[in-house]
């Protein structure tokens, strides 16, 4: 079993030097134009400095049309390039592999953060989403492919593509949201269609030494199990990418489908043909006896992401200590301070239950 301290090699950009990617966290930090904020590149930099093998931005919009949430980081427009430079320089000067993750919301999207509906592979009444055109499709897939090609320009060594959690890519995926009879709806090929070309053309654009990852997750959001499994072995099969992040919200957990219960969720890919292709996954893996867990089950490098929260240096903890334990919830925000998080990150975490202390003013306080 490959522990936690060994580089990771991928087969384009500079190896890992440890088996700890940072997963790529919604913070809200950036400024409202998609430019990188002073507090998002200190966040992101000390984590770098603090001994992630592989360093990921929050989802970063491809499209301002396809935005999902308050505060998101931006690639779509070279005006970003100057703090994305100023990111990529801060993580590379630390040895990490640093990469920008790719994402469009589709249907997700907020309605009052953009003018007119989301978009969707199908009109989503739901969402109050409308169908997409065969020439948004391309557009979308162009504008993937030049945020690619702009990150690769500001000195980032990969992307990863934004697959997962029910956004644009995971809902053409989707048998049960995407609803077209063209090339992109209809069989698994077909709604995986856009993903692989949006795969298939970053490649071609970027430089051999670019990497390029991409994240799925095999529940919920209309997934289903054996299909994320067959886009899996495929994506691994076609070696176009370099790794696959799942992200599972528990690594260890048993599949929701009755029908995939004999076995752990994480077991249905670790028995996958890889190839050169590297595995990860994401969920739960809180401390340094869980990512060691994570690595006998299979896996190529683990994702973290509270434990990155609450601690910058997380490996390097883990690291001297393979028993590490984060500090116990709920924290207070002066210690997310220390931990290099702004106010308006801060504020986001304040609505997960039970993650940041509530001043006792505050709780003791009834309603007027």
């Amino acid at each position: 079993m490959t522990d936690l301290t060994s580089p990771l090699t991928l087969a384009h950009g500079p190896a890992l030097k440890n088996r700890f990617m940072l997963a790529p966290l919604t913070n809200q930090q950036s400024h409202a134009d998609g430019t990188l904020s002073a507090d998002e590149i200190r966040w992101l930099s000390m984590r770098a400095e603090g001994g992630f093998g592989l360093t990921m931005t929050a989802a970063a919009q491809i499209d301002p049309h396809g935005i999902g949430f308050p505060g998101q980081l931006g690639c779509y427009d070279d005006a970003h390039l100057p703090g994305l430079r100023e990111l990529a320089a801060n993580l590379n000067a630390e040895g990490s592999h640093s990469v920008v993750q790719l994402h469009h919301a589709g249907m997700r999207t907020p309605h009052e953060l953009i003018k007119g509906k989301p978009v969707c592979p199908s009109a989503n009444e739901e969402f109050g989403a409308r169908a997409m055109t065969l020439a948004e499709i391309e557009k979308v897939r162009a504008d993937f492919i030049a945020a690619a090609v702009r990150c690769e320009a500001a000195g980032f060594h990969g992307v990863e593509v934004h697959g997962a959690h029910g956004y644009l890519l995971c809902q053409f995926l989707s048998a049960e949201i995407n609803m077209r009879d063209d090339q992109y709806g209809g069989s698994l090929e077909n709604r995986a269609r856009l993903t692989f070309e949006i795969i298939d053309g970053i490649r071609a654009a970027c430089g051999p030494d670019f990497s390029v990852g991409l994240r799925l997750s095999p529940e919920r959001f209309g997934m289903d199990l054996g299909e994320v499994r067959t886009v899996s072995q495929r994506v691994m099969a076609e070696a176009q990418i370099d790794y696959l992040d799942l992200s599972l919200w528990d690594v260890f957990k048993t599949p929701m489908d009755e029908a995939y219960q004999d076995r752990r969720l994480i077991d249905w890919f670790t028995d996958l043909e890889r190839g050169d292709v590297r595995l990860g996954a994401a969920g739960k893996l809180t401390t340094g006896a869980k990512c060691r867990e994570a690595m006998e089950a299979g896996l190529d490098f683990v994702v973290v992401g509270r434990g990155a929260i609450l601690h910058h240096d997380f490996p390097q903890q883990v690291l001297a200590n393979p028993d590490f334990e984060p500090v116990s919830l709920p924290v207070s925000r002066a210690h997310l301070r220390q931990e290099g998080l702004g106010e308006r990150f801060i504020d986001y975490m304040s609505g997960w239950k039970g993650f940041v202390e509530v001043p006792e003013s505050a709780a003791s306080a009834s309603p007027a």
